[in-house]
């Protein structure tokens, strides 16, 4: 059975100078261990659901698994209860939170990763910066979006966080049409974990890349969240939060859409403004 997104407790209360006892819900933060054809490769601490997605989204960014077709069979825990119709699932592994992903050949690449991914970094066992950009290419022209558009996307996105409702401690990740249209939306205590989600489920549908799509995230849009959107062929991205000086700087060199601070009716345009017709 599938682990609750967000258990309930109970806690003790500061209000009013005194304390009461009252019912509290936590998101749940646990390691998914990620193992390519039987060999350990990546320890993510994430919100259990969708562990097929964002394993398939990670390996997506880092350039080991470009289509579905070269994923032969996905071994997972028995407990997650995750199946998929375009690929094998076989919820067949005795360890809890486990995936392990077997290609139909060889694998494109291995990174060189350290065992551990915290929720708060998606690049933290990257070796080198340039593992990040191997495979990245300069995202295509368009399309055109509406600049109007932009901020009724993160109500849109705020309306489908169920999970942060109950915990408030969801990032998420939301993929549109450049019309609006809500398309996938995913939670995670990791903000890239939600992105690999969204990009992961993208992949199992066949909609990769996904060249007239908007992601609009939750947190801040820092240098992995940028990564994973280009190589998603994704090409805007809008952040609630702020960007950093090397998310923009790679936005700018592979021509992506960067929007930050994207709140009410204002929002920063970082770079790649020409995509906004009104600008």
């Amino acid at each position: 059975m599938a682990k609750p997104a967000a258990p309930g407790l109970r806690v003790h209360r500061w209000t009013s100078g005194q304390w009461t006892e009252a019912p509290d819900a936590v998101v749940t933060e646990e390691p998914l261990q990620i193992s390519l054809h039987g060999e350990p490769l990546s320890v993510v601490m994430r919100t259990p659901g969708h562990d097929v997605e964002l394993c398939l989204g990670l390996m997506y960014a880092e350039g080991i698994v470009r289509a579905l077709r070269e994923v032969r069979l996905i071994r997972i825990s028995a407990e997650s209860g995750e199946m998929e119709k375009a690929v094998r699932v076989d919820a067949d592994l005795l360890e809890s939170n486990q995936v392990d992903v077997h290609p139909a050949g060889a694998p494109r690449r291995k990174p060189e990763r350290s065992m551990l991914s915290s929720s708060a970094c998606g690049v933290c066992g990257t070796v080198l910066i340039e593992e990040l950009r191997r495979d990245l290419a300069a995202l295509p022209d368009g399309p055109s979006v509406d600049p109007s558009l932009l901020p009724g996307l993160v109500d849109k996105l705020r309306a489908g966080q169920g999970v942060f409702d109950r915990t408030g401690g969801l990032h998420a990740a939301g993929l549109f049409n450049a019309d609006g249209t809500l398309v996938h939306l995913r939670e995670d205590v990791g903000r890239h974990n939600a992105v690999d989600k969204v990009v992961g489920r993208s992949l199992i549908d066949g909609a990769l890349p996904a060249s007239s799509s908007i992601l609009v995230v939750s947190g801040r849009a820092g240098y992995e969240i940028v990564q994973k959107a280009i190589s998603a062929g994704i090409p805007l991205l809008a952040a609630v939060g702020a960007p950093s000086s090397l998310a923009v700087a790679l936005a700018r060199e592979f021509n992506l859409t960067l929007v930050g601070f994207l709140r009410g009716d204002r929002y920063n345009v970082y770079a790649g403004p020409d995509r906004l017709t009104a600008l």
